[in-house]
């Protein structure tokens, strides 16, 4: 059974930072691309940060330079670092993978960021 769990998140002020980590059982982790989404308050789901299995990472162009994707296959965890927080990062973060072409989330970390 695929899992994965988020944390991490909280209630931060704008300009600063925040870890989230994803952890993954069910799936042999190093070989699955990881993404970050997030859901904005009243807004759809948008992919925010990807990781494939060769480490190579795609960013939304909003957070270019403020966020970093990481994973440690040893751990089976994938990281979002982010910084210089702003009010539009407010959003539900979850945690993506697919695994035989079946879509799988986590329940999601919340990030309020306070003007």
């Amino acid at each position: 059974q695929v899992r994965l769990v988020e944390r991490g998140g909280g209630l931060v002020q704008a300009g600063g930072s925040l870890r989230l980590s994803c952890a993954a059982s069910g799936i042999n982790f190093r070989l699955h691309n990881m993404a970050w989404y997030r859901q904005p308050p009243g807004r759809e789901r948008e992919l925010v940060a990807s990781i494939d299995s060769g480490h190579s990472r795609t960013y939304i162009e909003s957070v270019k330079g403020r966020f970093a994707i990481s994973r440690d296959n040893v751990r089976n965890t994938v990281f979002l670092e982010m910084g210089s927080l702003k009010s539009d990062d407010t959003a539900l973060y979850l945690c993506h993978t697919t695994r035989g072409g079946i879509d799988f989330w986590g329940r999601g970390t919340q990030v309020t960021v306070s003007a």
